[in-house]
């Protein structure tokens, strides 16, 4: 019997948990989730008490978190990002593995060699940005590289979108299917990346507003801004004399021009308290961020005057759809501007029960054979079921229950902190993804040139 424990059971763990439940009574396992309200879990789990349960968990509670994972094998935590660390820590000190869709930390980075001393699995980045990337991207670096390839151009870009049919009143084309937080901070520092063979680096006052095209098929037009640091992965992928080198989220066309315009009003700061009451309107708010002005045009004309946008253009039309020049209370006293985007943002940005959301990846991988300059695209596509089903909980979900369950048969046998870059994982968690799931990449290969460069 393997005892895997899961922490935090959100909705975003649905296809996670449908799995470990699925395989439960085969494998052996005996599953425990903890989660600060797990009465939802109740009717979920009714035909599986014979090896699953559900129990109440609060992760400020240190004696029951370490309660909870000396009595398990295998620890996924599905827990905020900031919270992985103590988890991390319980599992070194009782030598338990665990698994996690997270970035790896400096913090848990630490942890490394306490790990191997444990002799112990801490997997990191096992979902799908990060996650199903590395796990795709290193599946074809290493098909080019078989093959005689020499890689000279690596550009990577992932998205959680909305499908297209749920896109037709939303001029953002866009809704929250993850963490709407992540989303309004997202960028809030400089991005670096390489560009034939140059360091480049974008501020994230400009960073929305120098993006990149690219098409999807099947599901059309996109355009994709640069992440954080795209520089880390060049020493876990092999690239480390690889003259380009970028990895981005992708959006729309006109997500971006509009976003930027919210940075550039000061809407996405979140470093100052306003002081403001909760019954500010969003009117009074953007007009507090403005210049004095005894010029008598209205509102909307005078943030497009500020922006050097035009008034009537799809910037304007997207700002104005969110009612920021509204008598709308904003609803929350003395908060900062980026926790009033998001409150805005929450309600008009959520998943309504008739959409669905999709998720769009695509490496754009440029290599040399021959002598000649070749490009290799390799495209993923995943619809949502509903908003529970989502393909955001899929892509996350289901790739850290893959790696859980070959960790937990003993065949991964890497220890220390890893990230899902070997063969003994990736191939057989994309080979299952593709089989059993229909979640597969597609693949092209022609003679051409290496992706054109960043507008």
């Amino acid at each position: 019997m393997t005892r895997i424990l899961l922490l935090g059971a959100g909705r975003s763990v649905s296809s996670l948990l449908h799995y470990l439940l699925r395989h439960a009574a085969t494998e052996g396992w005996q599953l425990t989730i903890a989660d600060m309200q797990p009465a939802h879990l109740v009717p979920v789990l009714a035909a599986h008490a014979a090896y699953a349960r559900a129990v109440p968990f609060d992760m400020q509670d240190e004696a029951k978190l370490d309660e909870l994972v000396r009595e398990a094998d295998v620890v996924i935590s599905m827990l905020p990002a900031l919270l992985h660390a103590p988890v991390a820590r319980a599992c070194v000190r009782h030598a338990r593995h665990l698994v996690t869709a997270s970035y790896v930390s400096e913090e848990i980075r630490s942890l490394d060699e306490e790990a191997q001393k444990a002799g112990i699995t801490i997997l990191m980045e096992c979902g799908l940005d990060p996650g199903l990337d590395h796990m795709s991207a290193m599946r074809l670096l290493t098909s080019i590289r078989n093959r005689g390839g020499q890689i000279t151009s690596f550009k990577s870009y992932c998205g959680g979108l909305l499908a297209p049919a749920a896109e037709a009143d939303n001029p953002w084309k866009y809704k929250f299917t993850w963490n709407p937080r992540n989303v309004v901070l997202a960028g809030q520092s400089t991005a670096k990346y390489l560009e034939d063979g140059r360091l480049r680096f974008i501020p994230y006052q400009q960073l929305f507003a120098r993006t990149e095209a690219l098409a999807v098929p099947g599901v059309g037009e996109f355009e994709g801004y640069a992440n954080r640091d795209s520089l880390s992965y060049r020493e876990p992928y092999g690239l480390l004399d690889i003259p380009t080198m970028l990895r981005g989220t992708l959006r729309r066309p006109g997500y971006c021009a509009a976003w930027h315009a919210l940075v550039r009003l000061g809407l996405t700061d979140d470093a100052v308290h306003l002081g403001n009451p909760a019954t500010l309107t969003w009117a009074e708010l953007v007009e507090a961020y403005l210049p004095v002005s005894a010029e008598a045009h209205n509102l909307p004309e005078r943030v497009a005057a500020y922006l050097g946008l035009t008034p009537e253009g799809p910037e304007m039309q997207r700002l104005a759809w969110l009612e920021l020049f509204s008598a709308r209370p904003v609803g929350l006293p003395n908060a900062t501007p980026a926790q009033l985007l998001e409150r805005l943002l929450t309600e008009k940005w959520a998943l309504q029960p008739t959409d669905h959301d999709m998720i769009v990846m695509q490496h754009l991988i440029g290599f040399t054979l021959n002598g000649e300059p070749h490009l290799a695209t390799s495209s993923l596509v995943v619809l949502g079921e509903d908003t529970v089903q989502t393909a955001m909980a899929k892509t996350v979900g289901l790739p850290v229950a893959m790696a859980v369950r070959r960790l937990a048969q003993g065949k991964l046998t890497q220890r220390g902190v890893v990230i899902p870059t070997l063969p003994e994982l990736y191939d057989p968690i994309l080979d299952e993804l593709d089989q059993e799931y229909g979640i597969r990449f597609v693949e092209e290969v022609g003679v051409g040139p290496s992706p054109e460069r960043r507008g």
